[in-house]
Parts: C-alpha cells; structure tokens; sequence
C-alpha cells in the first residue's frame, strides 16, 4: 500500500506533496532535515493523506496534486480548513 501525503510547514506558507509506503518513517524524515527543501521550513505535519493500492496510482494522484487545478483544490479543500483550524 502507498499513500499520497501533503505536508504543511508549521512555521511558514510552505506545503510538499509526495507519495511514500509508510507515512511515519516519511515524516520524520522531512522532520529530521534530511532532504534539502524540507529541512528548510521544519517542522511539518501532515495536512491531508490518501492511502492507494499500488505505487503507480500514487504517483497519479501525486501529479494530479502537483498540478495547477490539484493545487486549487488543494487551497480550496485542504488548506482553508487548516486556516480555520488554526483561528480557534
């Protein structure tokens, strides 16, 4: 099983999308500074995550995210509520 993730940076208007077999390991690997975008904008959480059958249609899905109208329904869906959430 693999899973789409998008993670948004606690400290700055920053997100990531990628696509991973295990979410744990993944995110505290981008909370460790191990990769050279992530480590810049540590720490993150994981905003929204989408569990799929093989690497193949992750990947899709991780595309399709990455594109001009997944990061509109990204803002629209994911990250207002995340912008609500964070004025209670």
């Amino acid at each position: 099983m693999y899973f789409v993730y998008v993670l948004k940076s606690n400290g700055y208007n920053k997100s990531y999308i990628g696509i991973t077999n295990n979410l744990n390991r993944r995110l505290s690997e981008h909370n460790s500074g191990l990769h050279t975008y992530t480590k810049r904008y540590t720490p993150w959480t994981i905003v929204y995550s989408e569990s799929t059958v093989d690497r193949i249609a992750a990947r899709k899905k991780e595309k399709y995210l990455k594109s001009a109208v997944g990061r509109k329904w990204l803002h629209s869906n994911i990250f207002s509520q995340c912008a609500r959430m964070a004025q209670w």
